[in-house]
């Protein structure tokens, strides 16, 4: 203003050089610096991406846990340094360890912005030069381990398909009192027995380690009307799993597909390479 002394003129130079540096839009208002809410709002989506990350791989290692799924498992790859016939899900891992820093280096700027003095202050300065960098350096690392797990993952379907038809007479119980009142059974007698018959097998199954044998538990009883066929028939995976099929394919088809479309470009080449 003491150059130009032209209101107009000062905002036209604003634009022009933020133009010539490649930004179409400037701060409403600034002065030495921007408003820290910016590195809080930033901070707070990379926390974002973070925190999905970490549920995947949470998910990932109890599922490899339980042998259902695997990572990517390199052929020179030393699975325990103790135990050879291990297979760590060390990217999981990883994604956990780094999506952990990433969410509490979010609160960083979200205590500066709330912290500052009238005008505000430099007192962010050496924050700011720690927490953000190393937020976008930590996601970037977190994101080329997903992106290595979910292209290559090992999928062991008859330990799933094993899990399944071991919880599968619990979870389906209701199903079973359903068929058998369609038979004539009494609802809340046929609810009490089936309480009791699973805790026995429940019993069974924790304590002596033995398969679960609450079928046969109810095919024996007369009162359930309903033969072992009839009973594992009820309990059929593909009749029990309401909208989930089809929920998939909508958000794969509504959600996913249409980014993938819009940022085509920028991911058709890219290739990642994890050293483990």
């Amino acid at each position: 203003m003491k150059l130009f002394k032209d209101e107009e003129k000062v905002n036209k130079i604003d634009g022009s050089i933020a133009e010539k540096m490649g930004f179409s839009k400037v701060y409403h208002v600034s002065g030495q610096t921007y408003t820290r809410k910016l590195d809080s709002r930033v901070l707070n989506v990379l926390s974002s991406i973070a925190q999905s990350a970490s549920k995947f791989a949470n998910d990932m290692r109890l599922l490899q846990h339980e042998k259902e799924l695997e990572e990517p498992f390199e052929k020179s790859q030393i699975g325990s340094s103790a135990m050879a016939y291990k297979r760590n899900p060390m990217r999981s891992e990883r994604i956990n360890s780094l999506s952990r820093h990433v969410i509490v280096l979010s609160h960083d700027p979200a205590i500066t912005a709330a912290t500052q003095w009238l005008e505000r202050t430099l007192d962010d300065s050496a924050n700011k030069r720690i927490c953000v960098p190393e937020s976008f350096l930590a996601i970037d690392a977190i994101l080329i381990l997903y992106a290595n797990i979910t292209s290559n993952i090992v999928v062991y379907e008859n330990v799933i398909k094993t899990n399944m038809m071991q919880e599968l007479p619990f979870m389906g119980t209701e199903e079973i009192i359903m068929n058998a009142v369609l038979k004539g059974g009494d609802r809340q007698e046929l609810h009490e027995k089936i309480r009791v018959y699973s805790m026995e097998a429940g019993r069974e199954v924790k304590e002596f380690g033995r398969p679960n044998d609450l079928v046969k538990r109810i095919a024996n009883d007369p009162s359930f009307g309903l033969t072992e066929e009839e009973i594992m028939n009820a309990l059929n995976p593909d009749n029990l799993c309401g909208r989930a099929p089809k929920q998939v394919e909508n958000f794969i088809e509504t959600a996913v597909n249409p980014v993938l479309e819009k940022y085509g470009d920028l991911i058709k080449d890219i290739k990642v390479e994890v050293n483990v």
